[in-house]
């Protein structure tokens, strides 16, 4: 009993002498005074992220016929020289070399099916070029000579801004679009020419691409998920392998993103991020307000 009234006091003793010893200390030197105090930064979260993709797109001065000629001329200078172009395209083509291997496995089981078919069946006309030109060029009409306007007041509202900007994003894709097309030559599952990249797959993810811009995340997700539609549709109706739908939808966001993101510049990250059995790569952009074209 003694011995462990023994045990248990001593340590209680030299608690007491350890306080005082550091109480002494301190009073003695005290700790000097941070120079760059530490604040751990706020962590950031989805609905940060949505917040800021949701900021209003700052409209042009101008959106009018020879505007229109003018800013989609600069799109062409612009579009080689964003960091994001190239990074949006390498990592299409790096998509699109891995799906590769699987193309004839995939066309040899994806068409056929009357459900999928069924299914799919629109996505040849929503994601053609002249349907997705007619309802851009329909919203700038309207937008500039429909809608209610004050008396000497410019044209430029929301509606005639974002058939602006569809426009644009249109002459972009399909210019690069059919440009490699011919340069590359690829042959469609049916044998025919061209394949490579898919123009349907390129024009819907840039109409989506400036409409995420203009309505904010939440707004514009139903529009991701129509282009998705559109490429895949591609595959069923027997027009495309997978790597040309893969590597047309990213030179359509890269189209995308080169009319939009002129009017500032975002900031873009690739975040590892380990899942089981390996690593995964998670590509982020939050746009910045007012900053300076890259």
């Amino acid at each position: 009993m003694l011995a462990s009234v023994g045990l248990s006091a001593r340590p209680a003793v030299a608690d007491q002498n350890a306080d005082a010893q550091q109480h002494l200390f301190r009073d003695l030197f005290p700790p000097p005074p941070l120079l760059f105090p530490y604040a751990a930064p706020a962590r950031a979260t989805l609905f940060d992220a949505a917040a800021a993709q949701a900021e209003p797109h700052p409209k042009p001065e101008h959106t009018g016929f020879v505007a229109l000629i003018r800013e989609t001329a600069s799109d062409f200078t612009a579009f080689p020289r964003r960091k994001s172009t190239w990074v949006i395209l390498g990592v299409g083509a790096a998509a699109a070399a891995l799906v590769h291997p699987a193309d004839d496995y995939v066309q040899d089981h994806a068409p056929g099916s009357k459900a999928a078919d069924n299914f799919f069946k629109l996505g040849k006309y929503l994601g053609s070029a002249y349907v997705e030109t007619g309802v851009a060029v329909g919203l700038y009409v309207i937008g500039r000579y429909a809608a209610p306007a004050a008396k000497d007041a410019p044209r430029t509202n929301r509606l005639s801004h974002l058939g602006f900007d569809m426009v644009r994003g249109i002459i972009l894709s399909q210019a690069f679009t059919q440009g490699l097309k011919y340069v590359v030559r690829r042959d469609r599952p049916t044998g025919e020419c061209c394949a490579f990249p898919s123009g349907h797959a390129a024009t819907a993810f840039a109409t989506a691409s400036i409409l995420e811009r203009h309505l904010g995340y939440r707004g514009a997700w139903p529009t991701v998920v129509g282009a998705s539609y559109v490429a895949l549709s591609r595959i069923t109706d027997n027009r495309h392998f997978l790597s040309d739908v893969v590597f047309g939808s990213a030179l359509g966001i890269a189209t995308g993103w080169t009319v939009v993101g002129r009017h500032g510049r975002e900031n873009y990250a690739f975040l590892p991020v380990p899942v089981r059995g390996g690593v995964a790569l998670t590509f982020s952009r939050v746009p910045r307000r007012g900053a300076a074209t890259p």
